[in-house]
């Protein structure tokens, strides 16, 4: 994915890397977008949240973690941050947990990508991983249907002015 960069060293009110996902007038319900601040103020992640379901919980929310990001850190079985925001945007509060992971080849144009396809204890939640060249990690969790081939496709960078606080 070499056309993913950092972006200007200037600080942003926004993230200072690329967000990868879904352009929003390509989908056809609610999205929402949030972004997780450090202390310092900097960007430590941009998770998008896309609701198909009329305001009934999403259908899918995607995230871009930089390096160094604390919501990385996971412990052993723990699911991704994306995963746990989906299941809290749904209102369960069982407990999941990451069973099983397999790692399996994507083309992406001409980019290849090695997608870590992860098994949860909830099986109505699809969530898959890759990284990017750029040393951000992208999440997507999906509710109540599978993550295909076909959805890599539709993942873009998304302008800087969409995240942009004023």
């Amino acid at each position: 994915m070499s056309f993913l960069r950092r972006r200007s060293p200037a600080t942003p009110a926004g993230p200072d890397f690329d967000v990868l996902a879904m352009d929003p007038g390509d989908w056809p319900g609610n999205l929402g977008a949030g972004l997780l601040p450090a202390p310092d103020g900097t960007c430590q992640g941009v998770f998008l949240r896309y609701d198909l379901f009329g305001g009934r919980g999403p259908a899918m929310i995607i995230g871009n973690l930089p390096e160094g990001s604390p919501a990385r850190d996971l412990a052993e079985g723990q699911i991704p941050f994306e995963a746990a925001q989906l299941l809290a945007a749904l209102d369960m509060d069982e407990h999941v947990e990451v069973v099983e992971t397999e790692d399996v080849p994507v083309m992406q144009g001409d980019n290849l990508l090695i997608v870590r396809r992860l098994k949860l204890t909830e099986s109505r939640i699809s969530c898959v991983q890759f990284d990017r060249s750029d040393d951000v990690l992208v999440t997507i969790a999906s509710w109540d249907r599978p993550i295909t081939d076909d959805l890599y496709a539709l993942l873009k960078p998304l302008p800087a002015e969409l995240f942009q606080q004023g």
